[in-house]
């Protein structure tokens, strides 16, 4: 018994794909994949990188005129920066808000800080640490 011929007739079905937009679509993917990672991976870095100090309000007291704020920073060695702290009142007013500044060659530092308020606060918040 003779098998009948599998292939198709040229040009009577078309073809499905062209190699050749086969291939550059796959070359555009892998560009755009690649361009992809390495966004992520740039992100990523400097946000890590831009990190050099943070802090963590551990505990604080409140009297009629300020708060006695307990932060614990976390930094690099021999970087400095800044802590903004502020402070809120019953309705949610802002009524103290203050940079605290730390410098030197400790990566750890606990320092207990004071933020004048205008009038008795009920929070002590940290807004933020940048490093400069």
């Amino acid at each position: 018994m003779s098998t009948p011929s599998t292939r198709l007739p040229e040009g009577r079905y078309g073809r499905s794909a062209d190699a050749r937009t086969d291939r550059t679509l796959r070359i555009v993917g892998s560009v755009l994949g690649a361009c992809l990672v390495l966004l992520v991976g740039w992100f990523g870095f400097h946000y890590v990188a831009g990190s050099e100090i943070s802090a963590e309000v551990i505990k604080f007291e409140l009297s009629d005129d300020s708060v006695a704020v307990h932060l614990e920073v976390h930094k690099d060695a021999g970087a400095s920066g800044y802590c903004t702290l502020r402070s809120q009142s019953a309705d949610g007013a802002e009524v103290g808000r203050a940079d605290f500044r730390f410098d030197g060659d400790a990566t750890r530092i606990d320092e207990v800080v004071t933020l004048r308020t205008t009038s008795p606060g009920t929070t002590a918040e940290l807004v933020g640490c940048r490093a400069g």
